[in-house]
């Protein structure tokens, strides 16, 4: 006698996994459209006098020899400046760290790249512009406390003048420029606000040499100081985040890391808005990914562990 599906493993609590799982999943069916909104933070560890812990944060290496920042945007991607990228070389991202250097393998991933994506626009050094690049990791990272996305703003997104945000990275972000700055063993981390355009224009515009016919900061770049410390020496690609209605976005990306020669200078970064639709193209909209696909990942997760009792 045939035996059907539904009479496997006969009993009265037989189906009862079965249904909770359904119920489940139509829960977080249900919810998907709030996991989008979920972006990582950054925290503290309780009781020490240390910096935050950035679970965005990427270390940008070849041969594991750290050359710049960047930050996760996706569960398989992530975001740096064009100019970090030196030819055909093999790169890999270590995350989940604030050191460069003697990290715990239980809460560190090192991925390699699997992808190089330059914008099209980038010019190279001499005339930077698209100064961005999205890296395709060869393994999705594992979300955790300390390995987590920051979100992306949207193109229409007006980012004020003296929106306070933070720049990171293992450069000298909180000294003078120096030609043979050393990088730094611990993260580094310092408060900035966005700079009108044209006043950081006309900053750098004292020290030009070429004509003053096109401005030097262009519509798809954006300055960000804290008026005395020189925050410009941070790590070529790193981060620029804004903390904006309870959401951490990428609000830029360190393009002119070796531009300022005095304290006062402001950052200049590629201004992630102008960029927001190149990226979602390239990381496809209709692809399951970030936070929505750690959630599905660990559900699943859920779904092939055994479950035990009635």
């Amino acid at each position: 006698m045939a035996t059907s599906p539904g009479s496997l493993g006969a009993g009265p609590g037989a189906a009862r996994p079965w249904r909770l799982s359904r119920r489940l999943l139509l829960l977080l069916l249900l919810l998907l459209p709030l996991l989008d909104a979920v972006c990582g933070k950054p925290w503290w560890s309780e009781g020490l006098d240390v910096t935050r812990h950035w679970p965005w944060e990427v270390s940008l290496r070849i041969e594991n020899e750290h050359v710049c920042g960047g930050a996760l945007i996706d569960l398989s991607w992530v975001m740096t400046a064009a100019h970090c990228i030196q030819g055909n070389k093999d790169y890999s991202v270590v995350l989940g760290t604030s050191k460069l250097k003697s990290w715990d393998p239980l809460k560190v991933f090192s991925i390699p790249v699997k992808d190089i994506i330059v914008h099209p626009k980038y010019w190279g050094r001499t005339f930077i512009m698209g100064d961005v690049a999205l890296l395709r990791l060869h393994t999705p990272a594992i979300f955790s406390k300390y390995v987590q996305p920051i979100c992306l703003p949207e193109p229409s997104y007006n980012l004020k003048v003296g929106t306070q945000c933070w720049v990171t990275g293992w450069g000298q972000i909180k000294q003078r420029y120096s030609a043979n700055s050393t990088l730094t063993p611990e993260l580094q981390e310092a408060e900035v606000f966005i700079m009108d355009n044209k006043r950081c224009d006309r900053v750098y515009r004292k020290m030009a040499v070429v004509p003053h016919i096109l401005p030097l900061v262009m519509q798809d770049m954006v300055c960000a100081t804290n008026y005395g410390e020189n925050l410009c020496n941070g790590d070529a690609g790193g981060p620029l985040a804004c903390e904006v209605e309870d959401r951490w976005i990428l609000a830029g990306v360190l393009s002119w890391d070796k531009a300022c020669a005095k304290s006062q200078n402001p950052g200049v970064y590629s201004r992630v808005t102008k960029y927001s639709k190149w990226i979602k193209t390239q990381i496809g909209n209709g692809a399951l990914s970030g936070p929505r696909a750690s959630a599905w990942l660990l559900f699943l997760s859920w779904l092939l562990q055994p479950h035990m009792g009635p």
